[in-house]
Formats: structure tokens, C-alpha cells, sequence
């Protein structure tokens, strides 16, 4: 497949969402209302996980399937509440030592004047400082779409992870032939050379890890790659138990310093 033929699968309505891999990874799941400031915005969904004894805040970008779903879910794009409660609920992972898991499926912050005048930028930036800074471990898991800032604010995981067909890019396709082209019908070819598929981002060491995703029976093919998400959680919580706080820390700050390196050629 090409890099369209990936942009079409992962932004198909049929597609699982996050919720989806919350309850099939996770032996329960309490979900957690509101930022106490504004609003509880249902773009993104907040709440405790438990795998075993191993407890987890869970922060998950959320699209809906039908239309009712889709207006309650604001159509996966969040508004500047969705990140502060994230953020509520980060500090308070933090508070308790609980790792902190992010699914990623959005094709952006959503770019409203509402959202505009609530801070839209600065809650995108705040939520990616307070992870940055997290002294407990974190995993970040695109499992659709992956666009823009509204990505991003949720994408800085000791561990990244994509699903095999999951994109993950600084903007949709669309937008990128429009800036760089003035022409959105020619989105097909900037897919192709914006590097959004899993393959790409593993070569470019955006991202640490691929799950792939089977053919054939699609109930089948979502349990298996529960299963494979669950044993990736598992193992990398594991490792991350034998460092300490600011380790875990420095790993992070480490991991997103090295990418994109690059040498001055003469």
C-alpha cells in the first residue's frame, strides 16, 4: 500500500477507536469528568486503568461512529479543556506514580473561535510541558489519525507506538498541498512525501515501535492487536520500574532531543 491507501484506513469511520483498545486492552476502566475550569469536553477521554495489580491514567483522543456521536465528540478534535483536563489528570498520575498511557487519533486541536478564546495554543503547549516533565513513565499510542499540535500534545511518551496502518503528521495532507502547492486536490501526492506511515516514522526515529496490524477477520485482528498492545505496556513498565523518577525523566528528554539529528554538510 501506499501512503493515501494508509491516510484512507486510518481515518476510516469503521476503524476502532480508542475506547475500543481501552476496554480490550484493560481489565477495567473508570472514566474521570471535567477540568474544573470550563467544561467537560468528550474529544478526549480521561480516566484510571488497571492491568492486573498495575494501575494507569489513561488519556484518549476519542471520534465518534455516527453522527450523534460525532457532534457529542466534537468529531475527535479537542478543545482547549480536552488538554487541561489531560493535564489535570497528568499531575495527578504523577501525584500517585501511575504511568501515564495517551492514545493519539485526531486530525487536529479543534481551530473554532471559541476554542481560539479559551487558549487554544497555550493549552496544546501547556500539555505538552507537563508531559515532557512527568517522572513517571508514559506511553503514547496512535492508533487513527495523528494531525497537528492536536497530536502532538498528547505524543510525548517515553514510548511511542503506531498502529501499522495509523498516520502521524505535523498536518493533514490536505493542508500540506494547500501551504506548500496552494492546490488541496493534490493531497495523494503530498502524503507521499510527508512521511506519515508507521514505516517512515520508525526510519526517521519519530516513533519506537510497530504493531501490525493482521488481515482477515477484523474481531480477530482487534484482539490481536489488544493482545499486542497489552504485552508492549506491559514490558515496556516493566523496564521503566528499574529507573528512577528523574531517569525516567532524562529518557524522555533524551529520546526527543535525538530525533532529527542531523549533520552540516560542506
Amino acid at each position: 500500500m501506499d501512503a493515501w491507501d494508509r491516510v484512507e484506513i486510518a481515518r476510516n469511520p469503521k476503524r476502532k477507536t480508542s475506547l475500543d483498545y481501552v476496554e480490550n486492552i484493560f481489565d477495567e476502566f473508570i472514566e474521570l469528568h471535567g477540568d474544573r475550569q470550563f467544561k467537560d469536553d468528550k474529544a478526549i477521554v480521561c480516566g484510571l486503568a488497571r492491568i492486573g495489580n498495575q494501575n494507569f491514567t489513561i488519556i484518549a483522543e476519542q471520534k465518534g461512529r455516527t453522527t450523534k456521536e460525532n457532534i457529542e465528540r466534537n468529531f475527535g478534535m479537542p478543545n482547549p479543556e480536552s488538554y487541561r483536563k489531560g493535564i489535570r489528570f497528568m499531575k495527578q498520575a504523577e501525584k500517585f506514580r501511575r504511568p501515564v498511557i495517551t492514545f493519539i487519533d485526531t486530525k487536529g486541536a479543534y481551530p473554532g473561535i471559541g476554542a481560539e478564546e479559551r487558549g487554544q495554543g497555550e493549552a496544546i503547549a501547556s500539555s505538552m510541558l507537563q508531559m515532557a516533565s512527568l517522572t513517571v513513565p508514559t506511553i503514547s499510542i496512535v492508533v487513527g489519525e495523528g494531525s497537528s499540535g492536536g497530536a502532538l500534545a498528547l505524543g510525548l511518551g517515553n514510548k511511542v507506538i503506531m498502529l501499522e496502518n495509523a498516520i502521524y503528521s505535523i498536518l493533514s495532507p490536505e493542508g500540506y498541498a494547500s501551504i506548500l502547492w496552494k492546490d488541496s486536490s493534490r493531497a495523494k501526492e503530498a502524503a507521499e512525501v510527508m512521511k506519515l506511515t508507521a514505516k517512515d516514522l520508525k526510519e526517521l526515529k519519530v516513533i519506537d515501535k510497530i504493531i501490525k496490524e493482521p488481515e482477515g477477520d477484523e474481531q480477530e485482528s482487534f484482539n490481536t492487536i489488544s493482545e499486542n498492545l497489552k504485552k508492549e505496556i506491559l514490558k515496556t513498565i516493566k523496564e521503566y520500574s528499574k529507573k528512577s523518577p528523574e531517569e525516567i525523566k532524562e529518557d524522555r528528554y533524551q529520546k526527543f532531543r535525538n530525533i532529527g539529528e542531523y549533520k552540516i554538510i560542506q
